[in-house]
């Protein structure tokens, strides 16, 4: 049993590594879309997407902290 639960605080903990730092990177590429010129609701859509991408990411992290500490407590 208690291995399922590291595997799902591992798996989860990763997956919001991954998806907060896609989103970051996604945001700093829509900076770059706006000083090249992009229209206005190109880099405005794409910036909000990425920063939906990274707030899932740090959910992710942040309910993977809580999981894991919820878990490990001595009762």
């Amino acid at each position: 049993m208690q291995i399922n639960y590291r595997r799902r605080w591992i798996i989860q903990a990763t997956l919001g590594l991954i998806i907060n730092s896609s989103g970051l990177c996604m945001t700093i590429e829509s900076g770059f879309w706006k000083a090249q010129g992009a229209t206005t609701l190109q880099w405005v859509v794409a910036g909000t997407v990425s920063l939906i991408v990274f707030n899932a990411g740090l959910c992710l992290l942040i309910d993977a902290l809580k999981y894991n500490l919820w878990h490990n407590k001595k009762i």
